[in-house]
């Protein structure tokens, strides 16, 4: 996993038991079948077969055996092979594969209620409020709403309308919530969105009522 727009690091843990001469090897990365990420063409680095959206974007350590990706965006996510080749004889041979999958990660804003609503509040009328949270990825699970009066909170699940911004490709999620005002006792009243069960969740700041 890496955060959006940060470097990612891949790794292609090669035991290099025998220590072998880097010079002896050809190192060679590829996202997919076709797009050529990184090239170490027997110690040397090779630009001449990279995918174009790759160039001066990759750094590769080869002590940790590990690919440096920089500025990573959510076009780069997906599967990376790494391939490692000995000159053996002249002709190369394959001693070494491994496979890395890429997730991107961008931080959604916390969730923020906001009132659908103008005029007084009375008793047993309907309040109307919705939620929102924006600028994230992945797409995030639900949305909760939880209605919290004196030692009870319980949940309740709305719909959740999600979009997803056509350049950017990060999500903006909205929710909306009709419930009968609470009458003679204080209601707080939060929501909460859950980003998976890797990235936790977030809640918004509670609207007492």
């Amino acid at each position: 996993k890496s955060f959006l727009n940060h470097t990612a690091y891949l790794s292609c843990y090669f035991p290099n038991s025998q220590k072998t001469d880097v010079k002896d090897l050809r190192v060679f990365w590829q996202k997919g079948a076709v797009e050529v990420v990184h090239e170490v063409y027997y110690g040397q680095e090779k630009h001449d077969n990279l995918s174009p959206k790759y160039i001066n974007r990759t750094k590769m350590d080869m002590d940790k055996w590990t690919l440096q990706l920089l500025n990573a965006g959510i076009v780069d996510e997906g599967q990376y092979t790494c391939i490692i080749q000995h000159r053996d004889k002249g002709s190369p041979k394959v001693i070494h594969t491994s496979v890395c999958l890429l997730h991107i990660i961008a931080n959604y804003s916390q969730p923020e209620i906001a009132w659908l609503h103008t005029g007084e509040l009375k008793p047993n009328e309907y309040l109307n409020l919705s939620c929102s949270s924006s600028g994230g990825y992945p797409e995030p699970k639900q949305m909760t709403w939880l209605i919290s009066q004196e030692n009870t909170t319980y949940r309740l699940m709305r719909h959740m309308n999600v979009s997803q911004d056509a350049v950017t490709k990060l999500y903006n999620v909205t929710s909306k919530l009709n419930i009968t005002v609470p009458t003679n006792t204080l209601t707080n009243i939060s929501c909460l969105l859950h980003l998976g069960e890797q990235l936790g969740s977030l809640v918004s700041v509670p609207l007492g009522i």
